[in-house]
């Protein structure tokens, strides 16, 4: 896309430069200075006030994006300067214990080509090996003095959360704004963090790990292992059912926790009834197993996955 900047030079009349890059997202603002989103005919032109433009100049056509560009290129340029800094700064990381030229040595390399100089990452590097592998040993670590975790919990980001459309602008969808998604979902996890380890609706936790992924389309999910307490363990299938339901919810007597179940967790059709259904492509059955077949009572499977009652009470829904 063709973008337009001021450019001036000394005493030289400010005139205009068609720029078709910028490698510098510093330099966005000089673009959109008042922070739109993109260029569109309702931009205030130079002595204009925005009321005085009509309604034939008014146009929807804000450029999403450019935002998306701005996020990116934006993200980039911190990662790159920390890259730089790790770079440069080789001793203050005591990058000298990693001797690559000695280990290749020892190792029997014979040919100069193979062997390079190895610049190390620091741990606070952000998806780093060494990152990695401190978060895994502290992981294990809590596996190792409190046990193997009891609880499995996933949280997903909709997209249609209330907090999140209503700070749209018209014509914007949530992938538009990307910046506003992750700060709900940032939000609503601290709520979710409060619940399971202050008001411990699951029951006492001793300790937990997660981890916050983004999925292609740029949604957030958190995963959560819980490690509860002795007196909140779960340990028989009685106990499972306290917490995970596999069932519809009574419509009567829980009529909001039905829609929500009804909108959000019913899987396929798949298998049979559809064949181009994701989870069943080039699959001769679904790759959940789905759908499951009815137990009449929780029933603990292999590998410690339990088989949740599914009852056969005749209850259906057309979603």
């Amino acid at each position: 896309d063709r973008n337009v900047i001021l450019h001036g030079n000394n005493n030289e009349k400010e005139h205009i430069r068609s720029y078709y890059g910028c490698s510098d997202p510093l330099s966005y603002p000089l673009f959109f200075p008042r922070a739109e989103l993109g260029w569109h005919r309702k931009i205030p032109k130079r002595d204009t006030e925005a009321e005085d433009i009509g309604a034939d100049d008014i146009s929807n056509d804000d450029d999403p994006g450019l935002f998306q560009q701005f996020a990116v290129d934006t993200y980039i340029k911190i990662e790159n300067s920390r890259l730089d800094y790790m770079w440069h700064h080789q001793n203050k990381i005591r990058a000298d214990l990693y001797q690559g030229l000695l280990d290749s040595i020892q190792a029997g390399e014979q040919n100069g080509d193979a062997i390079g100089k190895r610049r190390v990452l620091a741990s606070s590097f952000i998806g780093g090996p060494r990152d990695k592998i401190r978060r895994y040993l502290d992981a294990m670590a809590l596996v190792r003095k409190y046990g193997k975790p009891d609880v499995f919990v996933t949280m997903t980001c909709n997209p249609n959360w209330e907090e999140i459309t209503r700070e749209l602008q018209f014509g914007q969808t949530p992938q538009d704004r990307p910046d506003i998604v992750v700060r709900v979902f940032k939000a609503k996890l601290e709520e979710m963090k409060k619940q399971l380890f202050e008001k411990a609706i699951l029951g006492k936790v001793k300790a937990y790990t997660y981890v916050v992924e983004f999925q292609k389309r740029g949604l957030a999910h958190a995963h959560f292992l819980l490690i509860m307490t002795g007196k909140y363990k779960y340990t028989c299938p009685e106990q499972y059912d306290r917490i995970i339901s596999a069932e519809l919810p009574n419509k009567h007597k829980y009529p909001e926790l039905y829609k929500m179940v009804i909108k959000h967790m019913m899987h396929g059709p798949c298998g049979a009834l559809n064949k181009f259904c994701p989870c069943t492509k080039n699959r001769p059955s679904c790759k959940n197993n789905y759908p499951r077949p009815f137990n009449e009572t929780t029933i603990q499977g292999k590998d410690s996955y339990p088989l949740y009652r599914r009852r056969n009470d005749g209850r259906t829904e057309t979603v």
